[in-house]
């Protein structure tokens, strides 16, 4: 609620009515909370308005890691430059999280952010995902995860190495990163991206082109397909064409086989 997350206690009685018991108010947030899951039995994680995201202890309350995504902007002397390319505030909120337990995917603004709970760090980042805000994200495995936009693209990615130094490199998810609670100097605590040993990008792998409006939501059904969801008022099924021709071709072999034909 706002920039507040309440935690209550639910208990169950022997008569089984139901009582609700406020008993914390997590008031660490700087901004309007966007986003809240839940990780495991012991973590869960929220995101802000202005890029903030928040590990928590969901025994204690406590905080435990605080990343606060910044935008690098240029220098001073060319001022002109500054004021065109400042990104605007919705460029930072995080629109969505999801988790597998390992990894958090954040969609911030147009972008993907892979933040490792282990490491509580950055493995990995997209600036431009998408040229539109990313509405739902989807980690299908500790390599590959897919997103989906208001531009009314359904993208898949792949976690891989950044290109070499002397290689031109895809944009980056974002110029800096700070460590701290929003409210200290970024000073000495904030890096670049290029200073974060072992950093990643996120490579598309497939995008999958159907919708004529914002798409919402998607729903993944592993090996069986995906469906998305879109505001042109249109549910689509997705299925792998490779995975569905091998079926084919198998069911094929089998019937000829049953038949004494092959």
């Amino acid at each position: 609620m706002d920039k507040e997350i309440m935690i209550y206690r639910l208990t169950v009685s022997t008569d089984s009515s139901i009582s609700v018991a406020e008993i914390r108010c997590l008031s660490d947030h700087q901004d309007q909370i966007r986003s809240l899951i839940n990780v495991n039995d012991r973590l869960f994680a929220s995101g802000s308005h202005a890029g903030e995201l928040i590990l928590w202890d969901a025994v204690d309350w406590s905080y435990l890691a605080y990343e606060h995504i910044l935008w690098e902007e240029p220098q001073s002397s060319t001022q002109v430059e500054i004021r065109l390319n400042a990104p605007n505030p919705s460029e930072m909120s995080i629109q969505h999280l999801c988790t597998n337990g390992k990894y958090i995917l954040a969609a911030v603004g147009c972008g993907l952010y892979v933040y490792s709970i282990l490491m509580r760090a950055v493995v990995a980042y997209r600036k431009v995902a998408h040229d539109s805000n990313v509405l739902h994200t989807l980690l299908l495995s500790d390599s590959e995860l897919m997103s989906c936009s208001e531009d009314g693209s359904v993208r898949m990615w792949e976690i891989q190495d950044l290109p070499l130094a002397a290689e031109p490199a895809s944009p980056g998810f974002f110029g800096m990163w700070t460590l701290g609670r929003s409210n200290k100097q970024a000073g000495s605590s904030s890096k670049k991206a290029a200073d974060v040993p072992n950093l990643k990008t996120l490579e598309l792998t497939g995008d999958l082109i159907g919708h004529s409006g914002a798409v919402q939501m998607f729903m993944s059904f592993g090996e069986n397909g995906l469906v998305t969801c879109s505001t042109d008022h249109l549910l689509i099924l997705w299925k792998n064409g490779h995975r569905q021709s091998h079926l084919r071709s198998l069911a094929l072999f089998q019937k000829l086989e049953e038949e004494g034909e092959l």
